[in-house]
């Protein structure tokens, strides 16, 4: 235990503090913002605002498996699952401390809206669970399947060694993220369909792919060092 700790500092003062940085920040706005569900217009398409961020979780896990390895990445989205555990905490103690949100002062539903956003920040916990349990299983999921898939890929160079890598393990580890929350929240809590956890999971899927096409450039400059300070790139 004494050396993992030894270690884990170690991998915390090596990493960029940017992409570390962007990991917990994600995991938590993912985790808050997905309370707030998308009105697609469309009855089997289901989606929440955490899209806005769970692009940012994976491929800033992207980032940190091409620059440390799959352990490494692993070991910081295990801080990162850590980090929103204790945020989701803050925020339910928040929501216990008598007082008013300042959206509430409606004349005749301030008591509503005051309850409602206590239940949103404070959360429930079998969500807290289910998300906890997807994130860090897909999380693994995505880190040593982006490490496998580079090593087979070696005639691709430079952003395509990336983006292929990024492509591949996002898209299979989002599927996996949302199929396990579906199935162990939205199925037993919320009464969906195996059609629907399984449909819901794979557009949600595709939808976060394309977050990481269009910002994949952008994660291959971070993991190249042209806005991480000179993070150094150890090619898996």
């Amino acid at each position: 235990m004494r050396k993992f700790m030894s270690d884990f500092r170690a991998l915390l003062s090596a990493a960029s503090p940017l992409a570390v940085s962007l990991l917990f920040l994600s995991v938590v706005g993912m985790n808050l913002l997905a309370n707030k569900s998308i009105d697609t217009g469309v009855e089997w398409l289901a989606l929440d605002c955490g899209i806005l961020f769970s692009w940012l979780t994976f491929l800033t896990m992207d980032i940190l498996t091409q620059s440390y390895g799959p352990g490494a990445a692993t070991m910081l989205s295990f801080a990162a699952l850590l980090a929103n555990l204790l945020m989701a905490g803050i925020f339910y103690a928040a929501s216990m401390i008598p007082g008013v949100w300042s959206e509430s002062f409606v004349d005749g539903s301030a008591q509503i809206l005051n309850a409602a956003l206590d239940n949103t920040f404070g959360g429930t916990w079998f969500v807290l669970a289910g998300s906890s349990v997807a994130f860090i299983s897909s999380a693994v999921l995505n880190n040593f399947l982006n490490y496998s898939v580079g090593r087979h890929i070696k005639s691709a160079q430079g952003f395509w060694n990336f983006a292929l890598r990024a492509y591949v393990s996002t898209i299979t580890a989002q599927f996996a993220d949302n199929m396990i929350f579906a199935l162990l929240v939205s199925r037993p809590f919320f009464g969906w369909t195996m059609t629907q956890c399984f449909t819901c999971a794979l557009t949600g899927a595709v939808f976060e792919l394309l977050f990481e096409v269009i910002f994949s450039p952008l994660g291959y400059g971070l993991a190249r060092g042209m806005l991480c300070g000179g993070l150094t790139v150890r090619e898996a």
